[in-house]
């Protein structure tokens, strides 16, 4: 006679706890993704976005001040004396476009600044010429590479990047966790040489997102990586299993969404904006587009918070490591009847951190 179905013992609901526990971390990474994502991308609507009208006369002023009204706050309008002028703000990224008003209107962007930017401008002036019953010329003064016709080449440079980052923090956290902080630091930093490096390739010969300066490409994408790397590891040995929920938060739910690279904080809520000031991905981000397309112009900033960046992991990675020596155990005791006492396995996991 077959026996029945068995109820569920102790095992089993401690089992189904345990992955009930686990599901939590996907579940949250949904609901981090979604809010992340769709908060920053869903309706991207100007805020205060810089555009010029090129003149002095009354005809300017009047155009200038009828946009900054009709705008309602999506548009920052002001006039500049020349034609130079306005090339000069679009070069140093102070505007995002510069009408230039006449029987043949002319609208200047730079859409190595921000294709997206770029477009929003050319809609808002395109209607200004129709108006005027005269076409519209566009003149792009900082176009992107031929590698890179959308100008979002970068952005997914960077998520690349990220990727290869933060997913080589679970492994080296993971299976590296028997190892000493040192060697994991080691591992770390071998890493970010090898993610950056690669992803040098992708940007320079393999699919030309850039077509100059590639060696500032790749001294930032070390930069970038070496920061999420050596954060995410020294961050393991206070998050254990929640390392990969915090990682993602700060290098692609709050990283990707700041960082510039589909929208400029000029087409985003503020929150959003803020972060975009201070935050790794939009260093790395505005730090390429101004080595490559922009002279280099307030390169410094961009790299210095590349730096803090990395300064920071390196301070997260030291505090772990004294965290670590706090917790090993003490030399276990020699015994005098049968010599050195054997470590249990519970002493062990504590020593290793797990």
């Amino acid at each position: 006679m077959s026996a029945g179905p068995h109820p569920a013992g102790p095992a089993s609901t401690s089992a189904l706890r345990h992955v009930l526990g686990h599901l939590l971390t996907p579940l949250l990474m949904c609901v981090g993704m979604g809010l992340a994502y769709l908060g920053a991308f869903h309706a991207p609507q100007p805020h205060d976005l810089r555009v010029d009208v090129v003149g002095s006369g009354p005809t300017a002023q009047v155009l200038a001040q009828t946009l900054h009204d009709k705008g309602a706050g999506a548009l920052d309008v002001r006039t500049v004396p020349d034609r130079e002028t306005a090339v000069a703000a679009l070069r140093d990224q102070s505007s995002f476009g510069a009408y230039l008003p006449g029987t043949h209107p002319e609208l200047l962007v730079a859409s190595a600044s921000s294709d997206t930017s770029a477009i929003a401008v050319e809609k808002v002036f395109t209607k200004v010429a129709a108006a005027q019953d005269a076409p519209l010329e566009i003149t792009d003064v900082a176009p992107v590479s031929g590698g890179d016709p959308t100008g979002q080449g970068v952005f997914f440079l960077l998520v690349a990047l990220s990727i290869g980052s933060y997913a080589s923090v679970a492994v080296i956290g993971g299976a590296g966790a028997v190892l000493p902080l040192r060697v994991r630091t080691l591992l770390a930093a071998g890493t970010s040489l090898v993610v950056s490096l690669v992803g040098t390739v992708f940007a320079g010969p393999m699919f030309h997102l850039v077509d100059q300066g590639l060696g500032g490409v790749w001294a930032m994408s070390w930069l970038y990586s070496a920061g999420i790397l050596l954060t995410g590891v020294g961050l393991h040995t206070f998050l254990r299993r929640w390392t990969t929920l915090g990682v993602m938060v700060l290098f692609v739910m709050l990283n990707f969404t700041s960082s510039g690279g589909i929208y400029r904080p000029e087409l985003q809520p503020g929150f959003f904006g803020a972060l975009h000031a201070f935050w790794n991905g939009a260093g790395f981000v505005e730090g390429v587009r101004s080595h490559v397309y922009f002279d280099g112009h307030a390169l410094g900033g961009h790299l210095l918070v590349l730096a803090l960046w990395l300064l920071a992991g390196v301070a997260v990675t030291l505090c772990a490591g004294l965290a670590e020596a706090r917790r090993r155990p003490p030399a276990p005791a020699m015994r005098r009847a049968s010599g050195a006492e054997t470590a249990t396995e519970d002493e062990m996991e504590e020593a290793v951190g797990v």
